[in-house]
C-alpha cells in the first residue's frame, strides 16, 4: 500500500535523524544506519520537507539540532516507547529520588509496579526536595517522592499520597507524660534532635515553631542526618535527653 510506504520511508529517515543527533557527526551516523552519507543527508532533507521544519543545524560540520528538530525526535522516541510497551511492557531502570521521611512508605509503591513490570529495575535514591526538583528538571529522576505543599515542585503532575501529623517522642517520666498534646511553644523548651535545615522536613518544623512564636533548639545541626532517622549527639542519647519530632503517616 502507497501509505504503508510512505510511511516507512519516514520513519527511516526519523531513524538516520537519530543516529545523527547520537553520533554528532554525519559520516558515523550513516555507518551506524548502513547507509552512505549522501542517503542519510538526503533522508534527512525529505524528513524536514515533508514536516515543514528544519531539524538539522547545518554547517561545514554538524552543529546540533534545531529547536524543532529536538521536539520531533523527542515525540519519536516515545512513540518508540509506546510501541515497544504495547509490545513487550516496560522495560529499563525506575529511578526514583525520596526525601527521606517518606523511604518507609516507597515500598507500598515499587512492590506493585515491579510485580506488573518485572523486566524493569528500580533504583531509589535518598534526597533533598531541592536535589528532587533539580533531578526531574534534567530528565535524571523519573518520579520523585516528596512534599507537595510547603516548596511545590514546578514543572511537574503530582498526585497526592498520604497526609502527616507531628508526634513528639519523649521521656515516659518526662515533664509532658500525662499530655496528649504539646504546643510549638512548649516543645520548643526541649533540647530537639530534627534533620538538618537543608532538609525540607527541617524547615516545614521551623515554620510552625516561628508561626509559635518560639524558635527550635536542635542539638544536632551541625551532624549530618541519618537517611532514615534523625540524628542525635551520642551523650545526648545515652542521657536519654533528645527528644525527636517523627512524621507519622495519616491516610
Amino acid at each position: 500500500m502507497p501509505w504503508t510506504k510512505s510511511l516507512m520511508m519516514v520513519i527511516r529517515h526519523l531513524q538516520y535523524s537519530t543516529a545523527l543527533a547520537r553520533e554528532r557527526h554525519f559520516a558515523r551516523a550513516a555507518a551506524v544506519c548502513n547507509v552512505t552519507q549522501p542517503t542519510l543527508s538526503a533522508g534527512i532533507k525529505q524528513l524536514e520537507e515533508s514536516l515543514g521544519v528544519l531539524i538539522v543545524e547545518r554547517g561545514q560540520r554538524f552543529l546540533g539540532l534545531t529547536a524543532e528538530g529536538e521536539r520531533v525526535l523527542v515525540d519519536y522516541g516515545s512513540l518508540q516507547q509506546e510501541l515497544s510497551e504495547m509490545r513487550e511492557g516496560l522495560v529499563g531502570q525506575l529511578r526514583i529520588g525520596a526525601i527521606p521521611v517518606t523511604l518507609p512508605i516507597v515500598p507500598l509503591l515499587t512492590a506493585p509496579f515491579a510485580k506488573r513490570h518485572e523486566r524493569t529495575d528500580i533504583l531509589v535514591i535518598s534526597q533533598t526536595s531541592i536535589s528532587i526538583q533539580r533531578g526531574l528538571d534534567e530528565f535524571s529522576l523519573d518520579v520523585g517522592v516528596t512534599y507537595l505543599d510547603n516548596e511545590p515542585l514546578a514543572r511537574v503532575r503530582c498526585l497526592p499520597l498520604y497526609q502527616e501529623r507531628y508526634v513528639l517522642l519523649t521521656q515516659r517520666d518526662g515533664p509532658f507524660r500525662r499530655r496528649s498534646v504539646v504546643t510549638w511553644t512548649e516543645a520548643a523548651t526541649l533540647p530537639l534532635c530534627p534533620l538538618t535545615p537543608d532538609m525540607q522536613n527541617r524547615r516545614i518544623l521551623d515554620m510552625h515553631f516561628r508561626e509559635g512564636g518560639a524558635e527550635i533548639h536542635a542539638a544536632g545541626d551541625k551532624l549530618a542526618p541519618d537517611p532514615l532517622v534523625p540524628s542525635a549527639p551520642r551523650s545526648l542519647v545515652e542521657r536519654r535527653a533528645a527528644h525527636l519530632f517523627v512524621a507519622a503517616e495519616r491516610t
